[in-house]
């Protein structure tokens, strides 16, 4: 337990000219008002004022804070009245000491609207003075160090409400020593069972992990006295609790699977020495570039200061490293308490102009916010927003655009590991192969030598190495499949025809024919031909005398054995150099007429005609040999097609007649229109239509796009 004598030699280290009476009488009246009072602990209740007050005196600040300390209770759980307070110590004392009433008193909620509202009433607090709300981050430290003494649901309020309220606000104000440990204490009472495993698991491993870090220390240490850069301290540290739980939560892994757990502080005499410090940082070990970040140049808004950079060790071991001069050092811990003047409680126009901004920022703003999001945003600086770094297991870089995925890692190492690759540790932990990187993760690609590239892999990767080796593969395969197709059909009507298959298939016949079919080899020809875009009377007539069909009864000009694997075509669309393989239009993107259209041969269902601009286009047109011309037929003037529409409108009476109305004055056909109300006082108008074109959709879209109350209109492709 502290004791007065112990508060007064804190307040005289501090600040030399101290008013050590002002304490004292301040002391004693706290001791007289709290007299048979004892809290939970059963511990005379002056321990609690005076714990607040050191706390207090800790930060640095003046004796009418310190003595606000020691008097914060005493209107709130005593008879005594604040008139009674500015009397006995003055107006400033009881200035400090009302606000840190009134907070106390504010019913904080964990919802969006009300901790918007509690917010601004914490910040309405702080408009007249800013110790207020230091006083009472300090009550609420000393609180939550005694939280056990309390039954347990009034811990995990407590609890809740520090970590919602207090915890963010000494975060805003920059203290992060009392922001870490109010976050630690709070995380202890609301997870005792996460929280309890979680230090236990990081005493296992503590031995090990401080050796990593003495030798980081002495290896940086070595390093930079080598490059007469000269350094102040570097300290080393575990992540808190809180930290690693929250990536747990954030990022859905495994304890086994956290890496970096250690952190380096390099606290240096200058700015200068502090930039000379990281370069010799990266030059000891290889950095991870995407996790820099200057806020030395950019200070974030409460006014913090310094450098940050991960690395990996030698040994593949991430860590970060954080590089601030010494001024630097006392903002970061301290916040806006180190920027303190004895002689200037107040936040005036002329105290410490720079680091107030954000704070005036909030107390102008604090009428306007709705949104508490913004009282908690803070300025982040990624001086590579182009690209993610990623690391093999053993530390190598690869450099990979923004959303790439394992398989574009996998790709990046070696087109076999890329083929074979079927699954993706991400910092340890299995993740799907669709999964975005990001910059620092160490990827684990497994493998198998049974394993192949699937065509659905096109529809997430990024990089184009990934792509075409992919479409390559698979160009490869198709393309043996279709020869494999094409020479069992040719084989089937030579038999049917009675003629010899090892004469007629014979390579340097096929080989032969191949110029006539603009192919290089007589393999082509059999792959046009499994593919549907040879006929196969063309590819008999070129191997077979017309002498010799004639006599074994010819086939028709396309075979049965095609019509079979290929039926009718779809009378809205042509097949350039075909009169009957069979056409459909895709149902991913429904093209209609007047649109730019693409065919693609499929597996034994045809020619699947897609819109050009089809997001699907690119992927299925791996291989140019299943591409082939299609036109629209324009005999068919008289065809529509089924189109979907969603339209976005304003919940007011009578807009669905009005759409229904437009709609219907540029002669549609309405085939289905359903209407539904969301909660935003907003709608939805699904309609399905049949169009005769292009321009007929986009004259209906005009249309209902004039419609009052219309906010979007859509068209619907599956």
């Amino acid at each position: 337990m502290i004791s007065f004598d112990d508060l007064a030699s804190k307040a005289r280290v501090n600040n030399p000219d101290a008013d050590i009476d002002l304490l004292h009488r301040a002391y004693e009246f706290s001791e007289m008002e709290h007299k048979g009072q004892v809290r939970r602990s059963g511990e005379a209740y002056i321990t609690h004022p005076l714990e607040v007050a050191a706390l207090v005196a800790d930060m640095k600040l003046d004796d009418v804070a310190i003595a606000a300390g020691l008097l914060h209770d005493v209107v709130e759980d005593t008879l005594t009245t604040i008139e009674s307070v500015d009397e006995l110590f003055g107006a400033e004392v009881a200035h400090v000491v009302e606000g840190v009433t009134k907070i106390s008193t504010i019913p904080f909620s964990s919802s969006e609207e009300r901790q918007a509202e509690n917010f601004r009433k914490m910040l309405l607090a702080m408009v007249g003075d800013v110790r207020v709300i230091l006083v009472k981050l300090a009550d609420r430290l000393h609180n939550m160090r005694t939280l056990g003494s309390l039954g347990e649901a009034r811990r995990v309020k407590i609890a809740q409400e520090t970590l919602d309220i207090y915890a963010p606000i000494a975060h805003r104000l920059g203290m992060s020593k009392i922001k870490n440990e109010l976050e630690d204490l709070a995380f202890r009472h609301l997870e005792p069972e996460a929280y309890e495993k979680l230090r236990a698991w990081m005493e296992e491993r503590r031995p090990s992990t401080e050796r990593s870090m003495a030798d980081f220390r002495q290896t940086l240490a070595s390093r930079l006295a080598e490059s007469g850069i000269p350094i102040i301290e570097i300290e080393g540290r575990l992540k808190r609790l809180f930290s690693i739980w929250q990536k747990l939560k954030r990022q859905q892994v495994r304890l086994e699977e956290v890496y970096d757990i250690v952190a380096l502080r390099v606290i240096t005499p200058s700015v200068r020495d502090c930039y000379a410090a990281l370069g010799i940082i990266h030059q000891t070990w290889s950095p991870v570039p995407g996790r820099f970040k200057d806020f030395v140049a950019m200070p974030r808004p409460n006014a913090y200061q310094s450098l940050h950079t991960s690395v990996i060790s030698d040994r593949g071991f991430p860590f970060e490293v954080q590089i601030r001069s010494e001024r630097m050092h006392q903002v970061a811990e301290d916040g806006i308490a180190a920027h303190w003047k004895y002689k200037e409680g107040r936040v005036g126009a002329n105290a410490d102009e720079q680091y107030f901004v954000w704070l005036r920022q909030l107390l102008e703003w604090q009428q306007e916010v709705r949104d508490p999001n913004e009282f908690i945003h803070s300025l982040k600086v990624d001086l590579y927003p182009e690209e993610v770094y990623t690391f093999t297991p053993q530390g190598e870089v690869k450099a990979l655009p923004r959303s790439a995925t394992p398989i574009d890692f996998a790709y990046a190492i070696h087109t076999d590991v890329g083929h074979t690759c079927v699954g993706a540790r991400i910092n340890g932990r299995m993740v799907p192969l669709r999964t975005r990187l990001q910059s620092g993760d160490i990827v684990e690609i497994v493998t198998s030598g049974t394993r192949k590239p699937s065509r659905d892999w096109l529809n997430f990767v990024t990089t184009a190495r990934a792509r075409n080796k992919i479409k390559h593969f698979i160009a490869v395969e198709e393309k043996a499949r279709a020869v494999d197709l094409g020479r069992r059909v040719l084989e089937k009507e030579v038999r049917r025809l009675g003629l010899s298959t090892k004469s007629v298939l014979d390579s340097r016949n096929l080989d032969g024919i191949a110029r006539d079919f603009a192919a290089k080899k007589g393999e082509d020809v059999l792959a046009a031909l499994g593919y549907g875009k040879a006929s196969l009377q063309r590819v008999l007539e070129r191997l077979v005398s017309s002498e010799e069909l004639d006599e074994r009864n010819q086939p028709s000009p396309i075979s049965s054995v095609v019509r079979r694997m290929f039926g009718a075509r779809e009378h809205k669309i042509k097949v350039r150099g075909f009169d009957d393989l069979m056409v459909f239009r895709a149902r991913c993107c429904n093209p209609i007429r007047g649109e730019k259209i693409v065919g693609y041969i499929t597996r034994g269902k045809g020619v699947s005609v897609h819109a050009a601009t089809c997001p699907n286009v690119l992927n299925l047109l791996y291989d140019p040999e299943r591409r082939i011309e299609v036109v629209w037929d324009k005999a068919e003037d008289n065809s529509s097609f089924t189109v979907g529409l969603t339209i976005q409108v304003e919940d007011r009476r009578g807009i669905l007649a009005d759409v229904t109305s437009g709609i219907a004055s540029v002669n549609v056909n309405m085939k289905k229109v359903e209407a539904a109300a969301n909660d935003d006082r907003h709608g939805r108008i699904s309609a399905t239509l049949d169009i005769n074109d292009l321009k007929h959709l986009q004259r209906v879209i005009k249309v209902v796009r004039a419609v009052p109350g219309v906010l979007d209109v859509e068209r619907v492709v599956r």
